[in-house]
């Protein structure tokens, strides 16, 4: 996995409904995948049938906010309209409780603006030595400002939900790991320009219901991971939950996800945005990478709306 994936209260105009809005009246929902950015990469997306893709950016990789040009960002610009795609997100999964991150953030958030992207993905790390509870006063305290600079720039902040949890004890990682937690900081920071990128897959091997999340907070849904998980029963039969090696994430439609339940349930709440494929499956790895996009793409492909 690349470096860049690694490691108060006031009424904002911003909301959901306003987001989806935005999009072009009967457009249907665009397919991608996460990736780095490079010319080559677009043109292959696009050969390859998708209709967008979510850029991951940070320090050093080739979308970094801090020496990115406006050259460089118009030529970008011209690389997806010449391709006919779409950047569905720009994403840094990132520490946020670092101060030097937090003013990375806000620059990547400025970047994402210059191209005219209106969500940027991340994780919302909290501080592993502290409870969920001892997280909350932190959290206000950064995410008031990221919420207050998204608004400024007409973005959302899609927040995603892989745990990125500490094993045996149980150490916090990212605090929007289930709808729990979400309900937690939601109330504690109202501001609507900070959302869900929503992840079938973590939910999954963790026993929460997916699909009853997405009708629970449908509206709080700004964009859309597409990757499905495997139980290995096996494994579990012998290791149980605190083991390891017991799942594994797929492509989808090799996995366990109901994706029938799962599109018809974003299309009940008004889902609007896009889904990208977050590729992380062993078996298409190095060589087959490419492969395992495409058949995900296929198979996804059969329940757009």
């Amino acid at each position: 996995m690349d470096s860049w994936m690694v490691g108060w209260t006031m009424d904002f105009s911003v909301s959901s409904i306003q987001y989806q809005e935005s999009r072009m009246e009967g457009e249907i929902m665009k397919l991608g995948y996460l990736t780095s950015y490079s010319e080559e990469e677009v043109k292959f997306a696009a050969e390859a049938g998708f209709k967008c893709l979510s850029l991951g950016a940070g320090p050093d990789s080739s979308l970094d906010a801090e020496k990115i040009t406006s050259d460089e960002i118009k030529k970008i610009k011209e690389v997806f309209a010449e391709n006919k795609l779409e950047v569905s997100a720009i994403c840094s999964y990132t520490y946020h409780p670092d101060p030097d991150k937090q003013k990375y953030f806000l620059r990547l958030l400025d970047l994402s603006r210059d191209l005219g992207v209106k969500v940027v993905s991340t994780n919302a790390f909290g501080e592993r030595s502290k409870g969920i509870e001892d997280n909350i006063p932190g959290y206000k305290k950064v995410w008031s400002k990221y919420a207050r600079a998204a608004e400024e720039r007409g973005l959302v902040i899609a927040v995603e939900n892989c745990p990125h949890a500490g094993g045996y004890p149980f150490t916090i990682g990212n605090l929007f790991y289930s709808p729990q937690t979400w309900k937690i900081f939601f109330e504690a920071l109202p501001s609507k320009a900070i959302g869900l990128e929503y992840d079938p897959s973590h939910l999954f091997w963790m026993g929460v219901d997916y699909i009853k999340a997405i009708y629970d907070f449908g509206e709080r849904i700004y964009h859309v991971h597409a990757k499905d998980t495997e139980i290995l029963k096996e494994i579990l039969a012998v290791k149980g939950i605190l083991g390891s090696g017991w799942w594994r994430y797929r492509i989808p439609g090799r996995g366990e996800i109901d994706w029938k339940k799962l599109f018809a349930a974003l299309l009940d709440v008004g889902y609007e945005g896009n889904m990208v494929i977050e590729h992380e499956d062993p078996v298409f790895e190095k060589e087959r990478h490419r492969e395992g996009l495409s058949l995900g793409l296929k198979y996804l492909s059969q329940f757009v709306y």
